[in-house]
């Protein structure tokens, strides 16, 4: 509300008519300074409009398009499929460390003496010297624990059987577990371990591996195993020993699928090891290809039957003499007459021959025409 007060004297000052022109002036200009509620005055008896107006803005957008491009690459030769064959030369020449990992649960009683006859046969495949070979369990504690020195050269049987009794009675079945505590954590295996020499791994087990400790039972655990192992040593070589796959195994279809060594042969498989069924009556065969992997390697079967005359060789990036190398057609394999060093890359290209499987299939026609 607004209050306007005039004043005057009496006996003079403001003359009515006066007063009566001015008031409507003086009251238009107080309304004007002091308003009315709002933001305007009494010439403005509404309040502004807000009017939106879009304003297009243009913005450089950057796109970016991948286009393939061939490369062209010249293949020596002519005609025929180029195919190369390629191996490491494995680190032994300062020996080799093998470990043995044995489910002790209850169930691999029945396996006792397969085992001791499989370690038997690997003493016997090994060289005469180098190798140092321990034994221990899937259960991480015997293996953190044990205190048993290697079985080496010159050593019987009966010394396998008291290593084997000697390993501990935890029946856990987790060999990555076991494992790690075995080369990393036991003290006493450092006294005997050499960090120069090559690494041969063998598990043995009727049931899925179940680490839980140091590798989780995921396929992450599986990962972070076989990345850790290839750090282990500068050649490092695995086995299995397992139930593999019901269509596959000698139990007679028998074996749980939840008792298939899956882990362990997926972690062979990955540094392409060796992986025997544990239901065989006889490991020799698959043991004695365990043991064949660590040595150097004086001869290499091809994948394909080559023509011979497109046979080359490299070491390391460098073509070999061809002096120091042959092909021996009869075992379709390369013969080096000069071993390749250890740690080595070796290479073998070539163009497949596919007239000889056809010169076998040809040779079979006219055989079955003779007989008709």
């Amino acid at each position: 509300m607004l209050s306007l007060v005039l004043w005057h004297r009496e006996g003079g000052g403001f003359e009515t008519d006066i007063m009566k022109r001015m008031f409507p002036l003086l009251l238009l200009a107080a309304l004007s300074v002091f308003g009315c509620e709002g933001d305007y005055t009494l010439y403005d008896m509404h309040p502004p409009e807000i009017i939106e107006v879009e304003v297009p803005v243009e913005v450089p957008v950057e796109v970016i398009v991948e286009v393939p491009v061939e490369v062209p690459v010249e293949v020596p030769g002519e005609g025929g499929d180029v195919w190369i064959d390629s191996f490491e030369q494995p680190f032994t020449m300062n020996g080799i460390d093998i470990v043995w990992l044995i489910d002790k649960s209850g169930s691999m009683n029945s396996h006792s003496q397969s085992v001791v006859d499989g370690i038997e046969q690997m003493m016997l495949s090994l060289p005469p010297a180098g190798w140092r070979l321990g034994i221990t369990t899937t259960a991480w504690q015997n293996a953190h624990n044990t205190s048993q020195f290697p079985l080496v050269p010159g050593d019987s049987v009966q010394d396998a059987w008291d290593s084997y009794n000697n390993t501990g009675s935890y029946g856990l079945e987790a060999g990555f577990d076991a494992l790690y505590a075995y080369l990393i954590e036991n003290s006493y295996n450092q006294s005997w371990l050499r960090p120069d020499a090559g690494l041969l791994v063998v598990f043995v087990s009727d049931e899925e591996e179940q680490s839980s400790r140091d590798f989780t039972s995921n396929a992450a655990g599986l990962q972070d195993f076989i990345n850790w192992y290839g750090l282990q040593r500068p050649s490092v070589f695995l086995a299995s020993i397992v139930n593999v796959h019901q269509t596959e195994n000698e139990c007679g279809g028998i074996v749980h699928q939840t008792y298939v060594g899956q882990r362990y042969m997926d972690a062979t498989a990955a540094y392409g090891g060796v992986i025997v069924d544990i239901c065989s009556e006889d490991w020799s065969m698959g043991v004695q290809a365990a043991t064949a992997q660590t040595a150097p390697h004086e001869e290499w079967e091809l994948t394909y039957a080559p023509l011979e005359d497109t046979l080359i060789v490299f070491e390391d990036f460098v073509e070999m003499d061809s002096a120091d190398w042959q092909y021996n057609a009869a075992t379709n394999s390369v013969e080096f007459l000069v071993i390749p060093a250890e740690g080595a890359l070796v290479e073998i290209g070539y163009i497949i021959d596919y007239d000889v499987g056809d010169d076998d299939d040809s040779a079979g026609d006219d055989d079955d025409s003779a007989g008709n």
